[in-house]
């Protein structure tokens, strides 16, 4: 690395300390940038790459709410708008105890990327909380939400900031948290997206990250001239992102052996099909189970629980065709990577954000296979967002076929973009320069242009 990507690095840790996931995402995106910056030093002069690494804003505040047995709650509440350049704030919300600042500033700075590559006028951000939806009963999750939405809603709006929904956060919480908007706000405005189809939401938004991710390995195996078409995949998670990766890994022809959850995995070898697949929906979606049922349900399965303490995570130690983490991040780790690597894994895409760290990255660019970054592969699903802000806008409802058009076309124009930028500055083949280097161009111009704010 050269002196001033250094230089860039210490100062991000030094002002963010004790914030890991945030430095692996800054220092991943910066190692892409080196050579953009070279070509075009007014880039430096003005800082656009030390603005876009500090956040426009940060918002931390407390959540208190009352459980189902009377007895008061605390929580953490965040909303990180990292940057508005190309468009209004524009992410997930995550409810999981492990939220903190460095992971919600991680994910915020990734959707800058992202949401430029979308092709959509969207800017970056995301939140949540520390709050758990796990084992509480509807209210106590309707009572956080209302809390949550109670300091929120002063901050966002449809052309300030449009949070969506992430891990821990789905219809019954989105729900819950625009019903406390429209009853503070007195309006019923595109706010959040995610919403149910009979109030503003779109069709294809809960299946669209998967759907994309899928979507983007498909043109990937294209540049090979391959498909999909009999290779066998490995799915992590099972929660949205997994089952409809699941799902359209099926639609074209795979086949999807693995899924899993916080307790650990289950390995089918026959293959997990549309019957299985409908069976795992239900458990996770309606039922709330632990993955481990499906193997009491269909025992030629194997369940394999989780190891703590272990260096790697077995799942990725399946030999395979393809790979699809889409679990949450620092999934794969070096030794997973070299695991998916020796298994026969020649494709890799990401539906979760950030899921494999750095050492895993170097070891599938080294290794020449294609590895399609979470801010390209995992578009598909803030890029539906953006679409279902579009409708909100208009006021109308587009079909089913009209928006996985779209998702799909948008997908196409995302792996185009990667793959032109990776060549225009002399990396061929390598995804995440071409993520990194098409997602920062369009908001470093679009910076330079509005001035030093």
């Amino acid at each position: 690395m050269g002196s001033f990507v250094d230089e860039i690095l210490n100062d991000v840790k030094a002002k963010n300390p004790a914030e890991p996931e945030f430095h692996q995402a800054v220092e991943e995106v910066v190692e892409s940038l080196e050579i953009v910056l070279d070509r075009r030093p007014e880039l430096r002069s003005y800082k656009v790459l030390e603005r876009m690494i500090e956040p426009e804003r940060v918002l931390m505040f407390r959540v208190p709410w009352v459980d189902d047995s009377g007895a008061v709650q605390v929580n953490r509440g965040f909303r990180i708008e990292m940057n508005s350049a190309i468009g209004p704030y524009k992410g997930g919300l995550r409810f999981h105890p492990s939220v903190n600042l460095g992971i919600l500033k991680f994910l915020a700075f990734e959707q800058v990327f992202k949401n430029s590559l979308t092709t959509l006028p969207m800017g970056g951000g995301k939140g949540g909380s520390d709050f758990d939806p796990k084992g509480k009963s509807d209210n106590e999750v309707m009572r956080f939400c209302q809390s949550f939405m109670s300091e929120l809603h002063r901050h966002i709006g449809p052309n300030t900031d449009v949070p969506a929904g992430d891990i821990g956060v789905g219809g019954r919480e989105i729900g819950y948290l625009f019903g406390q908007y429209k009853r503070l706000r007195n309006e019923f405005t595109g706010v959040l997206t995610g919403k149910g189809l009979d109030w503003g939401g779109s069709l294809i938004r809960p299946e669209a990250t998967g759907y994309g991710s899928v979507y983007f390995a498909a043109e990937m195996a294209g540049t090979r001239d391959d498909t999909l078409e009999g290779k066998i995949c490995l799915v992590s998670g099972s929660g949205n992102v997994a089952q409809f990766t699941s799902e359209k890994i099926l639609d074209l022809g795979g086949k999807v052996v693995t899924m899993s959850d916080s307790g650990g995995y289950i390995y089918d070898d026959e293959g997990i099909d549309r019957d299985k697949l409908a069976f795992v929906m239900d458990l996770k979606n309606n039922r709330r189970g632990r993955i481990s049922e499906y193997v009491d349900k269909y025992p030629g399965a194997v369940y394999t629980a989780t190891d703590r303490d272990s260096d790697h995570n077995p799942l990725w130690a399946h030999k395979a065709d393809c790979a699809f983490p889409s679990a949450t991040q620092n999934e794969i780790n070096g030794k997973d990577a070299a695991n998916l690597l020796a298994g026969g894994v020649w494709l890799v895409s990401e539906g979760a954000n950030m899921p494999t760290n750095l050492e895993g990255v170097e070891q599938f660019i080294d290794a020449g296979i294609l590895y399609g970054p979470g801010k390209a592969a995992n578009a598909g699903g803030v890029a539906t967002s953006g679409l279902e802000m579009s409708q909100n806008s208009m006021r109308l409802n587009w079909s089913r076929e009209e928006v996985d058009a779209k998702l799909h076309g948008i997908m196409k124009s995302i792996h185009s973009a990667c793959v032109e930028t990776a060549d225009q500055f002399g990396t061929p083949g390598n995804y995440v320069n071409g993520a990194n280097i098409a997602g920062f161009l369009k908001v470093a111009d679009a910076m330079i242009d509005q001035g030093v704010v």
